[in-house]
């Protein structure tokens, strides 16, 4: 039987290597940590969830919350895990990452079939069916061994990452609980400004000083990790009509409507942690700390992280990969993750989980297996397999790259791609049960 290599243990490798493991194939996991770690990563866990702590929401009807059902179909167990350890968010399913990460962790270093290497891989073996799921921020040696099979260049986006708030310094006779029209549990923590205090951040946020970008990176900023600064910059309402958006809550502290509205989410469990909503930012540290202590509720606010801004890799899926998300110059690699062109946390764990399924093909000596665009994961694909070899950017997961369904109510119509999408995955595991 031909050797499994992951490379990669983040959220795409982990997958990947427990969905193979557990069919009972012995697999190779590798990764840098402990020795080192890339510039985004701050735990030594495997698994780390390094941005937002959200997997986005949860509603049945929408592609986030469809994707997550057709994983749960398909034996995902992160997707499992990432309930175990969930914590209120409204819709959304937000995670505690420490203890979701050190979960998955304990499973992967006890696991029987699965040998953990603690290496920067510099080239591939021969002889073996190898899964590349090193992430966004690949190491020099892992981008040189890809070049080396690809014959060009990776692409480059930047991820911006949010800054977290210890809940203690958060003046809650200014903040407030509450969720948008009062729908559902009123899981996020709301700091309200009137025009003035708006106008006066706005101005602080638009001619803050910035971490200064090279050249060749100012243009490749991905559209849904904008930082909040560049935002801002398109115009003075631009960011109150999007994350700062007042619509739907009331201030319990004062009687005039909010003019704009700063959100926090909970971090953890415990809610001793708050990440600011949509507060991706480039700033300077110091900057960060002036900026956002503007905010009402934030004066006093201590950052137990602040938000940072990272180079990722991604290759040209439709002139690199084949649809099973393999190297045409190589079938026995895969890639996954967002190292692939798979945008988002959900995502990337779907990617390391239709590469397993293939691997374990290969090893029965059986056909390779691909979605329908009825489904989530197989729009992915095809939208990933058939995209513009000389504009390709990172995709997430949405109805936009489904087979359309005419019906005109919109709500209608995404119930109608959730059944259809569901029904096609469980005739999958009907057909095939557990690969």
């Amino acid at each position: 039987m031909l050797k499994i290599n992951i490379i990669g243990a983040g959220l795409a490798g982990s997958e990947c290597a427990l969905y193979l493991a557990n069919l009972g194939y012995k697999v190779h996991l590798f990764d840098i940590k402990n020795k080192s770690m890339t510039p985004a990563h701050h735990s030594t866990n495997f698994a780390e969830i390094v941005c937002s702590n959200s997997f986005k929401s949860d509603d049945e009807n929408t592609a986030s919350g469809v994707l997550k059902r057709e994983l749960l179909l398909l034996g995902s167990e992160l997707i499992k895990t990432a309930y175990q350890f969930r914590v209120p968010a409204g819709q959304a399913l937000a995670i505690d990452r420490d203890q979701f990460s050190e979960h998955i962790t304990k499973i992967l270093k006890n696991h029987k079939n699965i040998t953990l290497h603690c290496e920067d891989v510099s080239d591939f073996e021969d002889d073996a069916i190898t899964v590349l799921a090193t992430g966004p921020l690949s190491t020099e040696n892992i981008c040189n061994a890809i070049k080396s099979k690809i014959g060009e260049d990776f692409f480059y986006f930047y991820d911006a990452a949010a800054p977290i708030i210890d809940a203690e310094t958060i003046d809650m006779k200014k903040a407030f609980f509450a969720s948008r029209y009062d729908k559902g549990d009123a899981d996020y923590l709301n700091c309200a400004m009137d025009k003035n205090e708006y106008s006066t951040f706005y101005n602080a946020l638009i001619n803050a000083e910035t971490v200064q970008l090279h050249e060749f990176e100012k243009n490749n900023i991905f559209e849904s990790c904008m930082p909040i600064e560049i935002m801002a910059k398109r115009g003075v309402d631009s960011i109150r009509f999007g994350p700062l958006k007042p619509v739907g809550l009331k201030n319990p502290h004062k009687e005039e409507k909010p003019y704009a509205v700063v959100q926090l989410r909970k971090e953890n469990n415990s809610a001793t942690m708050f990440n600011m909503v949509g507060f991706q930012t480039n700033l300077t540290f110091p900057e960060q700390k002036r900026v956002f202590r503007m905010i009402p509720g934030l004066e006093n606010a201590e950052f137990l992280r602040y938000g940072v801004m990272h180079t990722n890799h991604f290759v040209n899926f439709p002139k690199c990969l084949d649809k099973y998300s393999r190297l045409k110059a190589d079938s026995n690699i895969f890639i996954a993750g967002q190292l692939s062109g798979v945008e988002g946390y959900v995502e990337s764990i779907a990617s390391g989980l239709y590469c397993a399924i293939n691997v374990a093909r290969i090893i029965q000596n059986k056909p390779l297996v691909s979605f329908s665009a009825d489904t989530i994961i197989g729009g992915l694909y095809n939208y990933l397999t058939n995209a513009d070899t000389n504009s390709f950017q990172p995709i997430n997961a949405n109805f936009g790259i489904l087979n359309p369904i005419q019906e005109r109510d919109k709500q209608k119509r995404y119930e109608k791609y959730r059944i259809r999408a569901l029904k096609e995955m469980q005739e999958f595991k009907e057909k095939y049960g557990t690969i």
